[in-house]
């Protein structure tokens, strides 16, 4: 059984500093693009990062470009999110997501949430003074 399992997130102030990990067990092929999304209350899951198998290819959404570091370990099948200088607006829970396909991806596929095919459990990341 393939599964997403997620750790870390938290409270902390603004200007403070979190991180999010996410290991997948359970599968033989791991060479997938994987991303990160977040979902505040009452707006839809927006890709947050997201990085190529070799880590040549990193995308950032502009809101958290400059912030937010993503990475990943493929030893351990593992991706995690580094957030730094967090703001109130980086509320929400946050979930990795790996995608559907293995190989490339463009910007405009690594959006589309039906073009993943695993999610992780969600973890709550909450900015507050």
């Amino acid at each position: 059984q393939v599964q997403a399992v997620q750790s870390g997130g938290g409270s902390v102030t603004p200007g403070g500093s979190l991180n999010v990990s996410c290991v997948v067990s359970g599968r033989t092929y791991t060479r997938y693009f994987m991303s990160w999304f977040r979902q505040a209350p009452g707006k839809e899951r927006e890709l947050v990062a997201s990085i190529s198998w070799s880590g040549d290819s990193r995308y950032y959404a502009d809101s958290v470009n400059g912030r937010f570091t993503i990475s990943r370990d493929n030893t351990k099948d593992a991706v995690y999110l580094q957030m730094n200088h967090l703001e109130p607006e980086d509320t929400a829970v946050y979930y990795c997501a790996s995608l559907r396909y293995p190989g490339g991806a463009d910007t405009d596929a690594l959006r589309r949430l039906e073009y993943y095919d695993l999610w992780g459990q969600g973890t709550q990341v909450t900015v507050s003074s």
